[in-house]
């Protein structure tokens, strides 16, 4: 962590402007899951020490495709966050008129303010300079706190950076720490657990972990591409075709490091109350029959791989876990890790589906870390540098 935070300026009497990960997910109205706005608070709390003039915060939500959408305004996000820090948020709607930015200035000082959709302006995804522009007059020292966001260069995360001071805030401190030590200086032995749906997806995760990590644990849907490399009839189950030749060489490389589950729950259909049964790995998947979850002969394997390891990182559910029925894997790697973290193994979870199955275990507060950034925890992983990282200050 080479890069300047809230801790290395002055703060007082300024205009901040803090780029947030308020991407949270909304179901008529109301949040369903606070976790991105509750992780930004120590950040916010720390400049708000510092008695700056404002704090004026924004945030992409959502996928919205031509311009404003009501169903994708952040304006409930700013009302859960002034509730969440007992506080006065201001939201401001139409962040690039003139109206808008004379209103935020004449704001007492302290004011917190959360400004509209940055995606609802067409620039933003195309890291427009002139974007990029309007948004800087809210701010004289710029921080970014969107750790989710950080491999994406927009105008909000990367343009802007260019105009004025930009530091990292606390939780994008935290999140590089831990991520990028668990990669350069684990403490040994440190494992890794890969999980999700296709293999194309994180052949350099793969890559990059088979490197660096003394055990790297396959499961979920990649392991059944790892199967059909190694020749096994899979049944109906999902098997990532354009990368069995990947895998085969990935088996080739990662020999006695590369951990494949010895089990599986099969299911005759892909629905929670489908007909179950445990198939060994040895023995073909029937036609109409396909791979849901790891089964416990796995579980136990895989405990034991990791019984003395010091460094575990996990990346991706082992099953469907998104039904009761073949969320068992997933939930047992949960437990397994959590019993290590009470150990002192450091454990870190990536964002994305693993983050949210271990949230639905009940088991997030007894992991040592858990990433706000699915796709940016990847391509840290992979090695990539990341734009709005690379974009602030250097000590």
């Amino acid at each position: 962590m080479n890069k300047k935070t809230i801790r290395d300026i002055d703060l007082h009497g300024k205009r901040v402007l803090v780029r947030v990960d308020f991407n949270v997910p909304i179901e008529g109205g109301n949040i369903t899951d606070t976790t991105r706005i509750t992780a930004a608070i120590p950040t916010l709390r720390a400049i708000l020490d510092q008695q700056p003039q404002s704090v004026v915060l924004m945030s992409h939500l959502g996928r919205p495709k031509k311009g404003p959408d009501p169903q994708f305004s952040i304006e409930p996000v700013a009302r859960k966050l002034s509730e969440l820090m007992a506080v006065p948020v201001k939201f401001i709607a139409e962040p690039t008129s003139e109206e808008s930015v004379n209103e935020v200035m004449a704001l007492p000082a302290g004011s917190l303010v959360v400004l509209e959709n940055t995606r609802f302006y067409s620039g933003e995804e195309k890291n427009d300079p002139e974007l990029a522009k309007q948004f800087a007059r809210y701010g004289e020292i710029y921080v970014n706190d969107a750790f989710g966001s950080a491999h994406r260069a927009h105008s909000s995360t990367e343009a802007v950076a260019k105009l004025m001071p930009a530091v990292a805030g606390l939780l994008m401190e935290k999140e590089l720490e831990y991520l990028a030590s668990a990669l350069d200086e684990p403490k040994r032995p440190m494992a890794a657990i890969l999980g999700g749906a296709k293999v194309g997806d994180k052949i350099k995760v793969i890559e990059t972990l088979l490197s660096k990590a003394d055990k790297l644990i396959i499961g979920g849907g990649m392991a059944n591409t790892f199967f059909a490399a190694q020749g096994r009839e899979m049944g109906k189950s999902l098997v990532d075709k354009d990368s069995i030749a990947t895998a085969k060489d990935l088996l080739a490389k990662g020999g006695d490091k590369l951990i494949l589950p010895v089990d599986a729950v099969i299911a005759n259909d892909f629905k929670n109350d489908a007909e179950t049964r445990v198939l060994p790995a040895s023995e073909p998947v029937p036609a109409e029959w396909e791979i849901l979850d790891i089964g416990p002969a796995s579980v136990e394997k895989f405990r034991q791989v990791l019984a003395d390891c010091k460094t575990v990182i996990w990346n991706g559910p082992v099953g469907v876990f998104e039904m009761p029925n073949f969320a068992k894997g997933t939930n047992a790697i949960a437990q397994i890790l959590a019993d290590l973290t009470a150990k002192g193994v450091i454990t870190i979870i990536g964002g994305g589906d693993s983050a949210s199955a271990v949230q639905q275990s009940g088991l997030a507060e007894q992991m040592t870390h858990i990433s706000t950034g699915g796709g940016a925890s990847l391509e840290l992983l992979e090695g990539q540098a990341l734009p709005g990282v690379v974009a602030l200050n250097d000590k």
